[in-house]
């Protein structure tokens, strides 16, 4: 083998192994040797683990306040972070009775309001688990807006049902059949 071939041979040579030690060092996780797996999210903070369990919490114990209320027949319902708020526009039939129910879990207040302003009272809603219910009426298509006060932490879960019309279900209730 001549020099020049044999220079050539241990450059070749000499790039294989800085390759594969390059290779091999973006796979080793700097723990110390394992592969790094690139499917694996980082481990959630515990901060923000505590927190999402306890919006968990404040929305299972806002629905389950709501569920002991349940009437008439769901329309559209859910459960957000009091800081988000809920922004809705349900879809109601004109001549319909409608109910919104609301439950908040968690420190301060909401404020539920409509637009029109005439299809709802503004009304306050304590985070406190108290259920809050607001008849609807409206021949118009209508906004619901509930916004947290400042400082309001929680979570609100609410629920538009819409009802027999006290009329509609006395005549089904008196019926000779």
């Amino acid at each position: 083998m001549t020099c020049s071939n044999l220079r050539t041979a241990q450059l070749a040579g000499c790039s294989v192994l800085v390759s594969a030690f390059l290779l091999t060092s973006c796979t080793v996780s700097a723990g110390g040797g394992d592969r790094a797996d690139s499917s694996q999210s980082p481990a959630p903070s515990p901060a923000r683990t505590t927190t999402e369990q306890s919006e968990k919490d404040l929305g299972e114990q806002a629905r389950a306040a709501l569920a002991a209320v349940r009437s008439g027949t769901p329309v559209e319902a859910g459960a957000e972070r009091v800081t988000d708020g809920i922004h809705t526009e349900p879809t109601l039939s004109k001549g319909k009775t409608y109910r919104i129910s609301l439950a908040c879990a968690g420190n301060g207040n909401a404020q539920l309001t409509f637009v029109p302003a005439n299809a709802g009272r503004k009304t306050a809603v304590p985070c406190d688990l108290s259920v809050v219910q607001q008849r609807i009426t409206t021949a118009k298509p209508v906004r619901v807006d509930v916004d947290g006060t400042r400082g309001s932490t929680g979570v609100i879960a609410w629920q538009i049902n819409a009802v027999q019309s006290i009329a509609r279900s006395q005549a089904v209730f008196f019926s000779p059949n």
